[in-house]
């Protein structure tokens, strides 16, 4: 038997009143596969992100995360199958998707200051000069970094650094926001600091969010639904190959949150999932 069509699940599963006149999704991978040397980095994987939706893509390193997260943004050109934003297959960078990078230290112009590096979004953007200051005050002062906007990415911590680039990011004005691991590399406290104040940014600005992780919990934590890709699926299988809706409510908490009996739940489910081979 083959693999099970979650998409169709999902639909049959809606409620058919709100499915008359659903809003198209902002963005849909449709039948996306990936091939790289030879070699199939990712079977066909079908699903869509609404607007204002949290999506976390989980599984073991190898299985396409970030390869299929760059086809959102036109950095990789699938092998077969489209992406779409609004309906319109995505063929090149836009300004309204944003993309923040694992490494921060290379993602940020070291000789640039923490200002200066949130006005390169505004430059490429060709917003006027006469803005680049207001702009890069403001979301500096969303991060929590306006203390800081003179001072150079190397006198930053890691965390403050990857501030900076998601302030960049928001200085776009983004409608999407792709991540990929964006706290894989800080501390357990600088991480869930971040994990709150993204879950802020999210809230307050209505933005979409598709995120890349290895971490089960993180995934959980932040999304509204997590997407676990299996590796080497094999013929006619495709990559995606569990979808789990998260409704622990909003807004969540470090601490009572993954307490939640549904936490646990959901932590135990796709910790087997990906130990027995799956993801």
């Amino acid at each position: 038997m083959g693999a099970p069509d979650f998409m169709a699940t999902r639909r049959a599963q809606a409620a058919p009143a709100a499915a008359v006149h659903a809003p198209a999704p902002l963005l849909r991978f449709d039948a996306v596969s990936i091939r790289l040397g030879g070699r199939e980095i990712l079977s066909p994987t079908s699903f869509e992100v609404a607007r204002g939706e949290f999506v976390c893509i989980v599984g073991a390193s190898g299985c396409g995360k970030t390869t299929l997260l760059r086809t959102a943004s036109a950095l990789v050109t699938p092998s077969s199958g489209q992406v779409l934003r609004h309906g319109v297959p995505i063929s090149e960078p836009a300004r309204e998707i944003a993309f923040v990078f694992q490494d921060y230290g290379r993602a940020l112009l070291p000789w640039r200051t923490v200002e200066g590096n949130v006005r390169l979004a505004l430059e490429a953007a060709h917003v006027p000069a006469a803005e680049h200051a207001a702009r890069a005050a403001e979301v500096l002062a969303k991060v929590g970094l306006a203390a800081h906007a003179q001072k150079f990415p190397l006198q930053l911590s890691g965390g403050m650094q990857q501030r900076v680039q998601i302030a960049r990011c928001l200085a776009q004005r983004p409608e999407l926001m792709l991540m990929d691991e964006p706290f894989g590399a800080l501390d357990a406290m600088t991480r869930q600091g971040l994990q709150d104040e993204l879950a802020r940014l999210v809230r307050e600005d209505g933005l979409t969010v598709v995120f890349v992780t290895h971490d089960l919990e993180e995934a959980i934590y932040l999304g509204d639904r997590v997407i676990a890709l299996q590796a080497n699926p094999g013929p006619g299988r495709p990559s995606l190959a569990r979808m789990i809706d998260v409704p622990i409510p909003r807004p969540r908490d470090q601490l009572t949150t993954r307490e939640h009996p549904e936490f646990v739940r959901l932590r135990r489910e796709l910790f087997t999932f990906i130990e027995d081979g799956h993801g």
